[in-house]
């Protein structure tokens, strides 16, 4: 009978700590004791992937276990976020995520996650305006002059995004509602097959994230023709922004963050902050954001998730105003 009771007690204490995680016994203070897999949601070569290789880089040097990246596009990174909402919450699986983690419980009918209750947000690190950029064989060089060749031409313009619920899209929606212009979304998988199908001429125009471009507006291969920021960017002082070219209010810009499973351990959670923001306050890692044309965020994970409750609130209202469906 004892040896039966011995049995059941280490049952049911396998279950408890299954239940809470069987990686949560591992202290913070070995963390990572094996390689880390950092998952992207769009694919190679976009703001986002760009972005989270340059941070693993660090988080590989700084902690001493690969931090690994690997894509997983599709859905405007659903299929990313369900995969790392199922994951095991011990740390070695994260999120490196992009703004659309705050638009798809808005856009999508269904999503088998949610943003808040199946993570846990760990480190905000950039956030980066985005560009109106156009093929050079577009006539307008201006704003005012885009918007006024779009109402001579109504519903003829064509303009690429990452997917279906990235700021890029609704960037696109914000300006259709604000100027009423008619224009038609044509969402891809990824920033760079974005801009490929804009360099081909597939599409006549396009809203980016500036790390994705500046490499082909410096060839002018790209015209660009507005910054979706509230102030000009150093990086280009002699672009104006959309609010300065005629339409007051209009302000958008994507994120990038790190985030974990819900239910990993907390002092987990806390390392990644703190390794990451000192990251982001060393002078290299500053100056490469900054060549990226992106501003550094130096916050708590507590910020973090209130500024995604903040960003979901924001982008439902764009979503409904605009009648954004996911294409």
């Amino acid at each position: 009978m004892s040896q039966g009771l011995s049995r059941a007690a280490f049952a049911a204490a396998s279950i408890a700590t299954a239940l809470t995680g069987v990686h949560a016994a591992e202290p913070a203070t070995s963390y990572p004791s094996k390689p880390v897999r950092a998952i992207v949601g769009y694919a190679p070569g976009g703001g986002s992937d760009i972005m989270a290789r340059i941070v693993a880089q660090e988080l590989t040097k700084t902690l001493g276990q690969q931090f690994i990246v690997e894509n997983r596009a599709g859905a405007a990174q659903n299929v990313a976020a369900e995969f790392i909402a199922r994951s095991p919450a011990d740390g070695y699986t994260l999120f490196m995520s992009s703004a659309a983690l705050g638009v798809n419980i808005s856009l999508y009918p269904k999503i088998n996650y949610h943003p808040v209750k199946d993570f846990a947000p760990a480190a905000l690190f950039a956030i980066s305006p985005n560009l109106l950029i156009t093929h050079p064989s577009l006539p307008p060089k201006t704003l005012k002059d885009f918007l006024a060749f779009a109402k001579q031409n109504p519903n003829k313009l064509n303009y690429s995004s990452s997917g279906s619920g990235s700021t890029q899209h609704l960037s696109g929606e914000m300006l259709k509602v604000m100027t009423q212009i008619g224009i038609t979304h044509v969402p891809y998988r990824g920033t760079a097959p974005s801009i490929t199908a804009l360099l081909s001429g597939e599409v006549e125009f396009s809203f980016s994230n500036i790390p994705s471009v500046i490499g082909y507006l410096k060839s002018n291969r790209l015209r660009v023709i507005a910054i979706t920021s509230a102030k000009r960017s150093p990086l280009l002082p002699q672009l104006p922004t959309v609010i300065e070219s005629g339409v007051p209010g209009f302000e958008t810009a994507t994120w990038y963050g790190t985030l974990a499973p819900a239910a990993t351990p907390r002092d987990i959670v806390a390392k990644l902050n703190t390794t990451i923001n000192n990251i982001v306050k060393s002078a290299e890692f500053s100056q490469r954001l900054a060549q990226l044309g992106a501003d550094p965020v130096l916050e708590s994970p507590e910020y973090f998730a209130r500024f995604l409750a903040q960003e979901i609130e924001r982008w439902a209202k764009v979503v409904k105003a605009s009648g954004a469906k996911p294409e």
